[in-house]
């Protein structure tokens, strides 16, 4: 046995506490646009901390910024990941969990990691569902819940363009045909284009929005492994955000060498498309911080030979120092390890005055990181379509004082009333931010 397998088996018999090395900076110094970026700390035993999913007490909730507040839009829900807006106001949910990837979770390294992720809430089956969420009334409570679509394969991402749904699974984009006010879809897909899955299938989100135009369709698709350790033979259309042509189907990479995209939106001043990213584990607490970042057509952004522009990472054999010549850093750090997924901007939202420009980013949490980060929902403000300024907390207190797991936020969304909608898929809610009465 290797010594690093051995050490991850000790580490686990050890009840999976914090071990490894700790932070020597602030959140805030991997923060902004020119982030601090500490020499790589491998360590013989990962850095695992995590904060264990207990879900909300009767009545908790968690703390909003001066001048909002917070109450649940909708309860009950089963691993809600990801949000989409219908133009009628109703609100689409993804319920959803990683899919079967046996060879994803083999040998040493994956059966830790297997038990890592069931500690921190995502071992639980995937639903395979979206669920419509309504809220006629518009007291910012749903009042009626149906099964919109069911028996997908590990749903994410959801686009509108006319009467066609695109629901990106995990290994395929669909098309459905939508009519207004429908509170249920039972006709059959129509396979738009297959996406990279399989059993081994690391990063297996998959997000979808539509150009302005409604003639392209992107789609995020994660690495399959950290630092290309599978094989850069099992890499193939991965790490990249791609661009399908609607019409046929056909499809070609947009931008390349991003670990894991999951938000998508376009900034609506310059009108650029924007992804919020997770970066690579494992090379300390400080390192690398995750990023938002507008995205260049034809873009290379590192993944794996380097991080944050040309930093090259010296596990990744063979390196390709061509590539990391031509790697572009990152817009806006938001953080080591606070695994940022959902992006969406703050166009129509009808919170106070400092929320009126910039960047709503879900932050899930890390679990390679001492002490943790992420666990909240912040705000970038923007000037000029670029970021301008710190980070504002959102909605903080998804951790209790003992490190636990209150909730875990992922999708964030503008409803039709401007309000902000977050999916919280360890507490299984989905939360409605407003401004304070």
């Amino acid at each position: 046995m290797r010594k690093t397998q051995l050490a991850l088996v000790i580490a686990l018999a050890g009840g999976l506490a914090a071990c490894g090395e700790s932070s020597s900076l602030q959140v805030s110094d991997g923060t902004g646009p020119s982030p601090k970026l500490p020499e790589p700390n491998k360590t013989l035993i990962p850095t695992v901390n995590i904060a264990p999913a207990v879900g909300w007490p009767a009545g908790g909730k968690p703390t909003a910024a001066a001048g909002t507040q917070v109450a649940a839009f909708a309860e009950g829900l089963d691993h809600p990941r990801w949000l989409y807006v219908l133009p009628n106001g109703d609100v689409l949910v993804a319920e959803t969990n990683a899919p079967p990837k046996p060879d994803d979770s083999s040998g040493i390294r994956g059966w830790v990691m297997k038990k890592v992720m069931g500690k921190a809430g995502a071992g639980v089956p995937s639903p395979n569902r979206i669920t419509l969420l309504r809220d006629a009334d518009h007291d910012g409570v749903a009042e009626t819940r149906t099964v919109f679509l069911q028996n997908l394969n590990s749903p994410f991402g959801m686009t509108l363009v006319g009467n066609d749904l695109y629901v990106a699974d995990t290994d395929r984009l669909l098309r459905f045909h939508y009519e207004s006010g429908a509170t249920e879809i039972k006709t059959q897909p129509i396979k738009v284009t297959d996406l990279p899955g399989g059993t081994l299938n690391h990063h297996w989100t998959k997000n979808v929005i539509a150009s302005k135009d409604g003639s392209k369709l992107y789609v995020t698709v994660g690495s399959n492994s950290n630092v290309g350790e599978n094989g850069l033979d099992k890499e193939e259309g991965r790490a990249a955000i791609w661009e399908v042509d609607r019409a046929t189907g056909n499809h070609r990479i947009f931008a390349s060498g991003i670990r894991n995209p999951n938000g998508l939106a376009w900034e609506p001043t310059t009108g650029a498309l924007w992804t919020a990213v997770n970066e690579r584990d494992e090379i300390g607490s400080d390192l690398v911080p995750d990023y938002i970042t507008s995205v260049k057509d034809g873009g290379f952004y590192g993944w794996p030979f380097s991080y944050y522009g040309q930093h090259v990472d010296v596990r990744v054999k063979p390196q390709n120092l061509d590539l990391v010549a031509k790697a572009i850093a990152p817009d806006y750090a938001v953080g080591p390890h606070t695994a940022s997924l959902g992006l969406t901007f703050a166009e129509g939202n009808s919170l106070p005055a400092q929320f009126k420009e910039g960047a709503f980013i879900g932050q899930h949490g890390s679990w390679n990181r001492k002490p943790h980060s992420g666990y909240k929902v912040i705000f970038v403000p923007f000037a000029a379509g670029k970021p301008n300024g710190a980070p504002v907390d959102v909605l903080t207190g998804f951790l209790d004082k003992d490190e636990n797991a209150l909730g875990r936020p992922v999708g964030v969304v503008i409803d039709q009333q401007g309000g902000l909608l977050v999916a919280d898929d360890v507490g299984n809610k989905v939360w409605r931010v407003s401004a304070a009465k």
